[in-house]
């Protein structure tokens, strides 16, 4: 980090004898103001804890709610081919 702060300095000072002080505080200004609209962008996107806890809840609910369908329409099915099955077991021993 301190490292960081000394070629940041280092930096300041050589743009600022090649371009001035004025220019140089307005690229540094702008280029503050660009990364933290990108950082705060980025933390915009960001899925939380939370969030993804919520998002598992309602994914087992959902699939709950599926599973009880998906059971009442085989119950549906298979009373509907015990039916059949039924219907042509007698229609074969009236013969």
């Amino acid at each position: 980090m301190y490292s960081d702060a000394k070629e940041t300095a280092r930096l300041y000072r050589v743009l600022t004898e090649k371009l001035g002080s004025e220019i140089t505080e307005a690229m540094f200004k702008y280029i503050d103001n660009k990364t933290e609209r990108s950082v705060e962008a980025s933390i915009k996107t960001l899925a939380t804890k939370e969030h993804v806890s919520r998002e598992i809840a309602n994914v087992r609910k959902e699939a709950g709610a599926n599973k009880a369908d998906l059971v009442k329409w085989m119950f549906i099915f298979w009373v509907g081919q015990v039916g059949v099955t039924l219907g042509i077991v007698l229609l074969f021993l009236k013969r």
